[in-house]
């Protein structure tokens, strides 16, 4: 894994802006996620989260500004960028025709993880996720929730400088979320960063050192999570920003188990 300068951010987003016809996904956006950090991003459906997303991984290319990872930017070193990211979207897709040991094979040989190394951290992560057992099965006898975990460990086997992850709970059992939740910090204290998009605001809350809002694809506030909830909380400060009601939006959530 490389390692980031702890006094140097990870990931930068400059100035990003992207449109699809008559509206703005992402209205010059900018942000920074330092080494060591997690990062939530919230917003409602349709805030362009997802957008941003992708144009951090390098699926979809952004009409205006700048996206660095490691220094180096996404828009011109798209490779090399990669090699350092490990991306976990909202509705992985994965070889139905493969098993479960064959994709975490075929992840670790793309990102050249040695033999003994990717079996060792296989075994570790599929008995946190409670899917040792089912690695020998073909994915399609898979339920989505085991098809996350799967997904999951396979962005964890080449301990990335960055970790990108939309909705990344959605899925999972409580004892399962609660062991990724461990897996992140773990990842973060080792000098990575994690970023992700997720409704569930108490997670958000309670996992990341940092927190950025987003509405019609515009930041409307970004920083240390203390800083962003104050003393009313997450909840409170994202229904008055966004909603400007006491009514979470629709796919919003303020609970889940966060043990």
């Amino acid at each position: 894994m490389a390692v980031a300068a702890a006094d140097k951010p990870v990931l930068v987003v400059k100035g990003v802006t992207r449109t699809f016809g008559e509206k703005r996904a992402l209205d010059d956006v900018s942000l920074e996620v330092p080494a060591g950090s997690i990062f939530g991003f919230v917003g409602p459906n349709g805030a362009g989260k997802t957008t941003l997303i992708r144009s951090i991984v390098g699926v979809a290319k952004p009409d205006a500004g700048d996206i660095r990872i490691a220094g180096q930017s996404v828009l011109t070193d798209a490779l090399a960028c990669k090699r350092h990211i490990a991306y976990v979207p909202d509705n992985p897709d994965v070889y139905e025709f493969l098993t479960g040991m064959q994709y975490l094979d075929y992840i670790a040989d793309v990102f050249e993880v040695p033999a003994a190394l990717r079996h060792e951290r296989i075994r570790t992560h599929a008995v946190r996720l409670g899917i040792a057992d089912d690695l020998g099965s073909l994915v399609s006898a898979y339920s989505h929730g085991m098809r996350q975990k799967l997904v999951l460990i396979g962005a964890f086997l080449h301990e990335p400088l960055l970790m990108v992850l939309d909705e990344p709970f959605v899925g999972l059992d409580p004892e399962a979320s609660f062991q990724v939740k461990g897996m992140l910090r773990e990842l973060a204290a080792r000098g990575s960063a994690v970023f992700f998009s997720s409704h569930v605001l108490e997670v958000v809350e309670k996992l990341c050192d940092r927190v950025a809002i987003i509405q019609h694809g515009r930041i409307q506030a970004c920083g240390a999570t203390e800083e962003v909830r104050g003393a009313e909380g997450l909840e409170a400060v994202f229904l008055e920003m966004v909603c400007g009601s006491a009514e979470l939006p629709d796919g919003m959530r303020a609970q889940e188990d966060v043990r």
